[in-house]
């Protein structure tokens, strides 16, 4: 999810124009997020936005910043930290402050810690909300000045990534009365955008960069003061309605968690990661027209991603399958229908990336509604097909199947245009993204010498992909009654792994190559691209096991995880984007490759890597990547400087990674829930799974690891569900 122009701060342009997220310092202080729907706010550790360096703050509403500059202040002083805590479900951001040593003609007239000051925030329906309560924990009466610095830029996000721009449009600020300032933005592009800041009760003094309040108050007295940004809309809200956004907030989370699967098991720790996954997942989560959408990340990619959405619905499948429907169907909403070179479509193609911000209209970035996602197309078919076999809900899929026939004659077609059977990519105009698989970066397709590939390029996985597709969409064919259909694809299939295994296999390396150039020549690197192979089953089992041993070895697993370019490899940089990072939802993606040829150990590995890290990590939450460098004794991994947290996918990974160790498979025809070699992570005793649904039945059943065996108990059966351990 890469994309590079020029950026402020930068010697010389880049020869590629991808967008590239540019980190030009560190972070003066912590970065929190907080998300509602399509609106979302990036604030440092005290609350504040723009008041430190480092973070890409503000209130961000539809691709677009509205509010830039947030600071409260004391007596025109900076108040000291006592911590901040998000609650366990995402809801609100909580911030404790007090005061530092006032002085006044070298006297202290406020000792520090006499004021408990606590900014309790969340967002609803397109409002940022905020509580300052304020309490005197003095002996004596006093009288203080609390001030709100604010401003605004209405930046795309884009120009918040560093992008430059030559001209922008116009913007105005307007005080409404005492409690009301409005900023006005009409863009280039023809749209007004507006933000209003309300305040509750009505400021001493209110300007268009301050508000100023005069607080007196007694011993042991508190009082409250309400403030809140909403975007766009220009109705009378009140910032009073605080409560009400977050008892809403709260009751929808709990809706929406009505129906999944609850997970516990015997380590504590591994809860509360699985509680961090289950609270970003829902917090990513966005109301659409066409259902729930898991955006794919915060802060630069808080927007529909064909390919995050479809690989987090993958990896959620098991205990989720109603997020599948909402992702399914957005996405066949926005399938291609038409030749278009600007934005990489072609008919039958599958969405990469959507954008509503004022550059993407402009076309100063490609991103409106943009299809340069080579894997996109045969992720939406794989998940169709496994969302039929997971649920037997053969209605949606008969709903869907005039898109999932697209998008395989746009595998067909467009998809492999020099019909040598595989499917490669290459961007249209120069204005695309150079790769087009999820390693996007410029540089992350190369050859051993470290020489770039040049296209069009055939990458592993993305072949794995279409064997995979075609497999399930012949089992869907044949559901729907479409049996010449699913015969040829059956075939086509086929084929496929013969001439996959042919043309990709390396011996040099042992495992399969990164991809194929435009010349057909391999690029002989060592990948977990190869590793996602065998997600798809397109392998024969001696090669997976090669590749699987290959992955293990101390140049490619690092102690934490699988490294994404193993270190031996000519381009390997472990703080690079795609190049020897570790990405939580590639491993994942791995382990399930692991499980499907029984290969558990490896996935024993991996699982516990990635659940060590997240141990270490704020929150307990695995990010989009971290730097892939060796795991040392008695310290944690590295962070990744610009990486999204949360990411969907990454939320995503340990429910995968539990699925693989667990080995489940589905049969809503059989009512059949089935564990295939079942293997618990030495970190894990028991996994207690409640409200596994099939069909209109549930269950709850326990796994519990006894040494080199398995136990299971079913706790609840409703629909008499068959449950049952499977070896071999």
């Amino acid at each position: 999810m890469t994309e590079t122009v020029r950026v402020r701060g930068e010697a010389e342009p880049r020869p590629e124009t991808d967008f590239h997220i540019h980190a030009t310092g560190a972070s003066a202080r912590p970065r929190h997020t907080l998300k509602h729907d399509d609106t979302f706010a990036v604030v440092d550790s005290h609350g504040d936005i723009g008041a430190s360096a480092g973070g890409p703050d503000g209130v961000f509403h539809a691709d677009t910043r509205y509010l830039s500059r947030l600071e409260l202040l004391l007596n025109g002083t900076e108040l000291l930290l006592l911590g901040s805590n998000m609650r366990d479900d995402n809801s609100t951001l909580s911030i404790d402050l007090t005061n530092p040593d006032i002085y006044r003609d070298d006297e202290i007239v406020l000792p520090k810690d006499t004021l408990h000051i606590v900014r309790t925030m969340l967002i609803w329906r397109g409002t940022a909300y905020q509580r300052i309560g304020i309490r005197n924990h003095g002996s004596q009466p006093l009288t203080v000045r609390l001030s709100l610095s604010f401003a605004n830029d209405f930046a795309d996000v884009f120009e918040v990534r560093g992008v430059r721009r030559m001209r922008r449009g116009h913007s105005e600020a307007e005080v409404r009365g005492r409690d009301q300032l409005v900023f006005r933005y009409l863009g280039l592009d023809g749209r007004e955008r507006v933000s209003t800041l309300s305040f509750d009760p009505a400021p001493a003094e209110l300007t268009s960069r301050q508000a100023f309040y005069d607080i007196t108050l007694g011993s042991g007295r508190r009082c409250s003061i309400f403030f809140a940004v909403t975007c766009d809309r220009l109705e009378d809200r009140q910032p009073g309605q605080f409560f009400r956004g977050m008892i809403g907030s709260m009751h929808e989370r709990k809706r929406a968690a009505r129906d999944t699967t609850a997970i516990q098991t015997s380590n504590e720790l591994f809860n509360q990661v699985l509680c961090r996954s289950a609270a970003d997942l829902s917090m990513l989560m966005t109301r659409t027209p066409q259902g729930r959408y898991p955006y794919a990340g915060i802060p630069w990619y808080s927007t529909t991603f064909g390919r995050d959405g479809l690989i987090t619905a993958l990896q959620m499948l098991w205990c989720d399958p109603g997020m599948s429907l909402g992702v399914l169907r957005r996405l066949a909403h926005y399938q291609a229908r038409d030749v278009d070179p600007v934005n990489d479509a072609e008919p039958g193609k599958i969405l990469h990336e959507m954008r509503a911000g004022e550059m993407a209209v402009l076309r100063e970035v490609p991103f409106e509604q943009y299809y340069g996602s080579v894997d996109s197309t045969p992720l939406f078919v794989m998940l169709a097909g496994a969302y039929g076999e997971r649920t037997g809900d053969d209605e949606t899929l008969r709903a869907l199947w005039p898109n999932v026939e697209a998008a395989l004659q746009w595998i067909d077609k467009w998809g492999d245009r020099d019909g040598d059977g595989f499917v490669e990519y290459a961007r249209q105009t120069d204005k695309g993204l150079s790769n087009q698989g999820w390693k996007d970066s410029h540089d992350s397709i190369f050859h051993a010498d470290g020489t770039l590939a040049e296209g069009p390029i055939a990458l592993a996985e993305v072949q794995g992909y279409v064997y995979a597709a075609k497999e399930l969409a012949a089992r869907a064919a044949r559901r729907l009654g479409e049996m010449a259909l699913a015969a040829a694809l059956e075939a086509q299939a086929a084929r496929l792994a013969a001439r996959f295994d042919e043309a990709f296999w390396c011996e040099e390396i042992g495992t399969y190559a990164l991809a194929l150039d435009g010349q057909k020549r391999q690029c002989r690197v060592r990948t977990t691209n190869a590793g996602q192979v065998l997600l798809s089953g397109i392998a024969p089992r001696h090669r997976a096991e090669s590749v699987a041993a290959r992955l293990m070895l101390r140049p490619s697993f690092s102690g934490w995880g699988i490294r994404s370019v193993a270190r031996d490899e000519l381009r390997y940089n472990p703080m690079s984007y795609h190049n020897g990072s570790i990405w939580p939802h590639d491993n994942a993606l791995v382990a399930l490759g692991f499980a499907r040829y029984g290969l558990k150990e490896p996935v024993e590995r991996v699982f516990r890597g990635l659940f060590e890290a997240a141990t270490y990590l704020e929150l307990n939450r695995l990010p989009e990547l971290f730097c892939g460098f060796r795991r040392g004794p008695g310290r944690g991994p590295t962070l990744y400087p610009v990486a999204c947290a949360p990411q969907a996918w990454s939320a995503a990974a340990p429910f995968a990674l539990l699925q693989a160790s667990l080995g489940l498979w589905f049969s809503p025809e059989e009512n059949e829930v089935r564990l295939y070699n079942p293997r618990l992570p030495p970190f894990l005793e028991e996994v207690v799974v409640r409200n596994l649904r099939l069909g209109k039945a549930s269950i709850d059943f326990a796994v519990r690891q006894h040494r080199n065996d398995i136990s299971l108990r079913v706790l609840r059966n409703e629909g008499n569900i068959r449950v049952s351990i499977l070896y071999g």
